[in-house]
C-alpha cells in the first residue's frame, strides 16, 4: 500500500460520522486559507528583493507553501497538482483581499482560524474520535489532501 493511501485511511478512520464530514469540507478549506492569509500578511522584510519577480507574491507564504507543496509531491504527484492550484487560488484571493478588506487581512484570517478550529473540535466532539493529528502532527496537511482525493475520485482521476 503506498504511504498516502495509508495516510488518507488512517485519517478516515476518525472523520466517520457525516455531520463531522460536513464540517470538515467547509473548515478544512478555511483553515487552509487562513494560514495562507497569515503567512501572506508578514511583512516580506529580505523577501522584497525577490518582489520584481513574483509581484503581490513576494510574501512569507511563498517559501512556506513551497515547502507544504514539496511534502504533498513526495506522497503524490497527482494530489500536489490539486493542492498547488488550491493554494494558488488561496493566495489569489488573499491577494485580492489584502486590497479590499477595510480591516487588515491578517485579522480577519485571524478569526477565521479561530472559529474554524471551533467548529472542527464539536466535529469531532460529535464523531467521538479525538483529531488525527493529535497523533502525527503531519496529519495537518493530510486533512486538505484527505478532501482532495475525494474530489479526484469523483472526477475519476488517479491520486
Amino acid at each position: 500500500m503506498r504511504k498516502i493511501d495509508s495516510l488518507l485511511q488512517e485519517y478516515g478512520l476518525s472523520h466517520q460520522n457525516p455531520t463531522n464530514k460536513s464540517i470538515h469540507w467547509l473548515c478544512v478549506p478555511a483553515i487552509y486559507f487562513s494560514l495562507v492569509g497569515l503567512l501572506y500578511s508578514i511583512p516580506p522584510g529580505p523577501l522584497k528583493e525577490m518582489e520584481f519577480m513574483l509581484s503581490h507574491f513576494a510574501n512569507w507564504a511563498t517559501p512556506a507553501l513551497l515547502l507544504v507543496w514539496i511534502y504533498y509531491l513526495a506522497l503524490s504527484p497527482p494530489l500536489a497538482l490539486g493542492m498547488m492550484l488550491f493554494t494558488a487560488l488561496c493566495l489569489a484571493v488573499a491577494s485580492v483581499l489584502n486590497l479590499i478588506l477595510p480591516f487588515p487581512l491578517w485579522g480577519f484570517c485571524l478569526v477565521l482560524f479561530v472559529l474554524a478550529w471551533i467548529f472542527q473540535f464539536y466535529g469531532h466532539k460529535i464523531e467521538g474520535k479525538k483529531p488525527s493529528f493529535l497523533k502525527d502532527l503531519q496529519f495537518l496537511l493530510i486533512g486538505p489532501a484527505w478532501l482532495m482525493h475525494f474530489i479526484y475520485k469523483r472526477l475519476g482521476l488517479a491520486y
